[in-house]
């Protein structure tokens, strides 16, 4: 498998080997942590840049990028020495006590590739720690610890990411334990209607303004917390004027600006970071995903003066984690920053986006079962009628294409590659669900 191959099956989907995996990790997993049916899941073996091979030798072209992550590609060359190296070296570290050399390189690479004002971070594993790191950091700054998040925002699942996460699906089990500090407005999506954008742009603001006024008397907000684009909720792309607008109500001093680009951030939509597309610089960005590539790291990155609400530790650090800064991690980072660059792979999301939105415009003029399309770059969405995402992602698993349902009732049919993609294996794949569009 060179990484650039099409599809090529040699059993049923899932395979035996797979089933038989399946039944094994019923007997070890909780429930309801990976989905068991008739459809899958598939078990990996091994993956290279835009490929997938499963157990049962099946090879797949994989437009998730593994939720996101392998930007530079699966397995990647020069990703994958760095983490052979580095953990021949030093696989580990007192991260906020004695630290590697590598946790210097890779924040020192953070901000060369951050707007010129975010300069400062903490690091972390998941994305939902560099989400809270920027929470904590917002009430530390201004002392006000309400929260505005938006409808229809996924931004993790551990207690205080979950707070702002929109879905009832995530949050209502667990109700009663998270915080009620979180306000939600509205998320105006573009949709190209000047007249209805505007509308839309303009009763989300006027919904915040009265969030602020109306917390001013309970628990004053301190926090904006937004997804540049909206990734889990559906890739929905926000009207022309929203982030412009948002920046505009937040002075950094009484209101913090966070820019949750952990799905968006790293390249993805032919940008370091999607907040460029609007020339809006947030006082905070929460980095994830394919910052690494492959292993866990995030990162809140903000500018100095919102960060230095930190007092300095003295030696036991308000906020931290036994791996804070690991010597792989950083390694990784360090190289999957290095290859986006050597590789020109802004350059190659939008060249890739461009062919995926060329496809699904036609789809959207020709097929009755898709209602819109939308996104910038390597995250691109085709809104299907109720019931179809599924149903296309499970056809086209089947015939070897890797692809996501997203959107709160998973309604839309989410197309993000690596950006490593060959033209051949991104237009064989958009072909397996163009037929699978067909009625």
């Amino acid at each position: 498998m060179t990484g650039r191959d099409l599809a090529r099956l040699v059993t049923a989907v899932p395979g035996p080997r797979s089933r038989a995996l399946a039944q094994r990790l019923a007997r070890v997993e909780s429930r309801n942590v990976t989905a068991l049916g008739e459809d899958g899941p598939i078990f990996w073996a091994d993956a290279a840049g835009a490929n997938v091979r499963d157990v049962d030798d099946n090879v797949y072209i994989d437009l998730t990028a593994g939720f996101g992550v392998a930007n530079a590609g699966h397995a990647n060359a020069a990703v994958s020495a760095a983490i052979a190296d580095q953990a021949r070296r030093l696989p580990h570290a007192l991260g906020d006590v004695h630290p590697a050399e590598p946790k210097v390189l890779l924040l020192e690479a953070l901000d060369r590739i951050t707007p010129a004002s975010l300069s400062v971070t903490i690091l972390g594993s998941a994305g939902a720690e560099a989400v809270e790191a920027a929470l904590k950091t917002a009430l530390l700054h201004t002392g006000r610890p309400g929260v505005i998040a938006f409808e229809h925002a996924y931004h993790g699942l551990t207690y205080g990411a979950l707070a702002t996460t929109w879905r009832s699906h995530f949050r209502s089990p667990f109700t009663s334990q998270i915080a009620g500090n979180v306000r939600f407005a509205p998320y105006p999506a573009r949709t190209g209607d000047a007249e209805r954008d505007n509308g839309a742009e303009d009763a989300a603001i006027d919904a915040i303004r009265r969030i602020l006024v109306q917390a001013e008397h309970d628990e004053p907000v301190g926090a904006i917390l937004v997804e540049p684009i909206q990734g889990r909720g559906g890739i929905v792309v926000p009207t022309d004027g929203f982030l412009p607008r948002l920046r505009a109500l937040c002075d950094g001093e009484r209101l913090v600006l966070i820019f949750d680009e952990i799905y968006t951030g790293l390249g993805r939509t032919g940008r370091w970071f999607a907040a460029e597309h609007w020339n809006v610089v947030p006082d905070i960005i929460c980095a994830g995903k394919a910052l690494t590539g492959s292993v866990p790291l995030s990162a809140a990155i903000g500018t100095p003066a919102v960060m230095a609400a930190w007092p300095p530790s003295t030696g036991e650090a308000m906020h931290t984690s036994t791996f804070l800064g690991n010597p792989v991690a950083c390694a990784a980072g360090l190289a999957q920053i290095a290859e986006i660059d050597r590789l020109g792979l802004l350059d190659r999301a939008r060249h890739v986006g461009e062919r995926i939105a060329h496809r699904t415009t036609r789809w959207a003029a020709a097929c009755a079962t898709v209602r819109s399309v939308r996104g910038i770059g390597l995250l691109q969405g085709v809104v299907l009628a109720p019931g179809h995402a599924l149903r296309i992602a499970i056809a086209a698993q089947r015939e070897g294409v890797l692809v996501l349902a997203e959107g709160d009732d998973a309604e839309v049919l989410a197309i993000t590659p690596p950006a490593v993609i060959s033209d051949a294996q991104l237009e064989s794949a958009l072909d397996v669900i163009e037929t699978a569009l067909e009625p």
